[in-house]
C-alpha cells in the first residue's frame, strides 16, 4: 500500500473514532434528573478569562426549574430561537437549508440554523467553533438528546445554561442581574429583550440601547401579541401603529442587516456589554467598531 493511502486510511479511522464515540459518550441519561455543574462552553469562557489574566472572574449561575420561569420568557425564547421546537425532532431542515444558502453566498461558515436542541448539545459538550466536523458531532448528540430527554427537560436545560452576558449563565442569574426579579416575574417586554440578545449576549445587552436589540425584541413582542400570548393594556393598544404585515416568524421577519449584525458581532471588536445591572444604557448602538490589529480602542494611532 502506498504511503499516501496509508495516511488517508489512518485519517479516516481517526475521524470515525473521533466522531463515532459521541454515539456512546457522554452519558446523556444522567441529564434526565441531574443538572450539569458546568458545561463545555462555560469551561471555554473560563479558559478565555485565564488567557486575559482574569483569574478571579467567575461564572454566575442560578438554577431554576422550568415551572418557576415566566411563560413570557419561555414563549419569547421559542419565538426568537426555535419556533418549531415542539414539532421537530431536533433539526429544522428548512432553517438549515436557508443557513447553508447564506453560507455559500458569503463563502464562509457563518450561520448554522441551529435549533434549541442543537444549541444545547453544543453548549453542553462541544466547542463553539464552526466547522463541519463539530457539526457532525453536534448532530449525533442532538439525536441522542431528543431520544433520551423530554422536550420540557431540553428546554429547562437550555434556559439554565444559555449565556446571557459576560459571565452570566442561565435565566435565574440573567433575570436578577438585568431586572432585579426572579424568572417568574419577568414581563413580556423584559422577556422579549432577553430573548433578543441570545444570538450574541456578549456584544448585545437586554438593557442596552442597541438598534438590533430594540428592533428584534419589538418583533418578538409583536408576535407574542399577535398570537394572544400577551394582551396589551388600553394605553398600549391606543399607542400602537397599524400593523399591516403578515410576518409571524422572527427568522423570516428580521431584516437581513439585523441578522448579519448579530451573526458578525464577534468580529466587530470590543466585548464590553452595552448595558449593566443598574439598567443604565450606554449611548451607542451596541456594536463596537473594530480596531486595527495590535491597537486597542484606548491606544493612540
Amino acid at each position: 500500500m502506498k504511503p499516501i493511502r496509508i495516511i488517508l486510511v489512518i485519517l479516516l479511522l481517526f475521524f470515525v473514532a473521533d466522531t463515532g464515540r459521541y454515539f456512546f459518550y457522554p452519558d446523556i441519561g444522567r441529564l434526565v434528573d441531574e443538572n450539569p455543574e458546568k458545561t463545555a462552553f462555560m469551561e471555554y469562557r473560563e479558559a478565555e478569562w485565564r488567557k486575559e489574566g482574569l483569574n478571579d472572574k467567575k461564572i454566575e449561575q442560578r438554577w431554576v426549574s422550568l415551572s418557576k420561569v415566566s411563560q413570557n420568557l419561555i414563549k419569547a425564547v421559542l419565538i426568537g430561537e426555535d419556533d418549531k421546537f415542539w414539532q421537530h425532532e431536533g433539526f429544522d431542515y428548512k432553517a438549515m437549508e436557508r443557513a447553508l444558502e447564506k453560507n455559500i453566498l458569503a463563502k464562509q461558515f457563518r450561520m448554522g440554523g441551529s435549533t434549541i436542541s442543537q444549541q444545547l448539545a453544543k453548549n453542553l459538550y462541544l466547542s463553539p467553533s464552526k466547522n463541519p466536523i463539530r457539526k457532525i458531532k453536534e448532530a449525533i448528540l442532538t439525536w441522542r438528546l431528543e431520544n433520551t430527554l423530554s422536550k420540557r427537560r431540553i428546554l429547562e436545560l437550555y434556559v439554565n445554561i444559555a449565556e446571557w452576558g459576560d459571565g452570566i449563565f442561565g435565566i435565574g442569574e440573567a433575570a436578577r442581574h438585568y431586572y432585579g426579579v426572579t424568572p417568574a416575574k419577568l414581563s413580556a417586554q423584559q422577556a422579549s429583550r432577553l430573548a433578543a440578545v441570545l444570538p450574541n449576549p456578549i456584544v448585545f445587552s437586554p438593557v442596552g440601547s442597541s438598534r438590533y436589540v430594540r428592533n428584534r425584541s419589538s418583533l418578538i413582542y409583536a408576535i407574542m401579541r399577535r398570537r394572544g400570548i400577551v394582551v396589551p393594556d388600553y394605553k398600549e393598544v391606543m399607542s400602537l401603529t397599524p400593523d399591516t404585515t403578515a410576518v409571524d416568524s422572527v427568522v423570516i421577519g428580521v431584516p437581513e442587516y439585523l441578522l448579519e449584525q448579530a451573526m458578525n458581532a464577534d468580529s466587530l471588536g470590543s466585548n464590553v456589554p452595552e448595558g449593566n445591572a443598574s439598567g443604565k444604557e450606554n449611548k451607542t448602538d451596541g456594536v463596537h467598531p473594530a480596531t486595527p490589529s495590535g491597537q486597542g480602542s484606548n491606544e493612540s494611532p
